[in-house]
């Protein structure tokens, strides 16, 4: 038997490598004879950047940036297709986890640093960027990015604002006169982990601002400048970002670079699948192995294990998916994907306990799986 490990990372606990590498080890620990290969997944959260590079050979330039707080950092991206193309992680330059949990202001949070990157990538004459948006720690759509390439945002006296939310909560109109001439030979895609429009109670400000220090006043104030950003977009490019599937990643990022920078956003497990050639690693196996923090019907909204498990099920291919948490009753639509789902905690605790044995627990269920599959 052969077992494909293709674990998502389990979100501020585990890291995908090190999560496929624990099952692995469960698995060898078992009486079970088999070959596995450890194929770690990302769907455009933390991470993606990294495993694309390990994936795709590629290389990694270090570069001097701005943190969400305009703090001088130091940050990577990656180059592959022989330098032709470069990864982007956004939550390098502008993520929640370059801040303290009492630095955590959206208001006051850029994206600006992640812009940077993208100059420098075109610096080294990239015609093509990817860029996973997810764990982020911004709400300011994406006008950090925008502004650090060069477009200028102004308020009804023709002051220039600050590219931060709480400045461009008076924002009038935008200029692009200056925007950075190398984009328009420059394909963007935008790697997206969640399906969340910009506007409303599913929207940006709604659903990531308290995930990102948000008061509730303040994600008003989100709202009202996304309201108002989309406005004036509509009115001088004829885009309407409201209605945009995925949109409202990353704080709306995906919204501001589709409209100014003709992104293109896709489902990010698909695309990561693609690229990476999972697809020749499934063929070769007859078993699969996934999971991520959570298993339950988001899960089907696009999210990694959803992706290994619907292309291994078109292969006729048996799936057990892994996660902290499950759904405790039987789910007819999870069924169709998972033949089996598992909790991997062994007794009850806290969430605190729980994601500092993510670990041990992949290793003892590994071990589980192998026995039982012996049976």
């Amino acid at each position: 038997m052969h077992i494909l490990i293709a674990p998502n990372a389990f979100k501020n606990s585990l890291p995908a490598q090190q999560a496929a590498l624990a099952i692995q080890k469960g698995l060898a620990a078992s009486a079970l004879h088999c070959t596995t290969e450890c194929f770690p997944i990302a769907d455009g959260g933390d991470g993606t950047g990294h495993l694309i590079l390990q994936k795709c050979d590629g290389t990694e330039v270090n570069v001097i940036v701005n943190d969400p707080l305009c703090r001088k950092i130091n940050a990577s991206f990656g180059l592959i297709d022989d330098g032709k193309t470069a990864v982007i992680e956004m939550a390098n330059a502008s993520g929640l986890r370059l801040l303290k949990p009492d630095e955590l202001n959206p208001m006051k949070a850029s994206s600006y640093g992640t812009g940077q990157m993208i100059k420098h990538a075109l610096d080294k004459g990239v015609t093509k960027i990817i860029l996973a948006v997810g764990g982020s720690a911004t709400v300011d759509g994406g006008c950090g990015i925008l502004n650090a390439l060069g477009v200028q945002f102004f308020d009804a006296d023709g002051n220039a604002l600050q590219p931060d939310p709480e400045s461009l909560n008076q924002m009038a109109s935008v200029d692009i006169s200056n925007l950075d001439a190398r984009l328009a030979a420059c394909e963007i895609i935008i790697l997206c982990d969640v399906d969340n429009r910009l506007l409303g109670n599913n929207g940006a400000a709604a659903i990531f601002g308290p995930q990102k220090g948000a008061s509730a006043q303040n994600v008003k104030q989100l709202e009202a400048f996304l309201s108002k950003f989309s406005g004036i977009t509509q009115q001088q490019l004829g885009k309407d970002i409201t209605q945009l599937k995925y949109g409202g990643a990353a704080g709306g990022v995906t919204a501001g670079l589709y409209a100014f920078l003709n992104a293109t956003l896709v489902n990010g497990i698909q695309y990561f699948l693609q690229l990476t050639h999972f697809e020749a690693s499934l063929q070769k196996s007859n078993l699969v192995i996934t999971g991520e923090g959570s298993i339950d019907e988001q899960t089907l909204q696009g999210k990694g294990p959803f992706g290994v498990a619907e292309l291994a099920k078109q292969c006729n291919i048996p799936v057990i998916g892994l996660a902290g948490k499950v759904p405790l009753n039987a789910n007819a639509e999870l069924r169709k994907y998972f033949d089996v789902l598992l909790a991997i905690n062994n007794e009850p605790g806290d969430l605190q306990t729980a994601m500092k044995n993510t670990e041990d627990n992949l290793v003892r269920t590994g071990t589980l799986i192998g026995n039982m599959l012996l049976m």
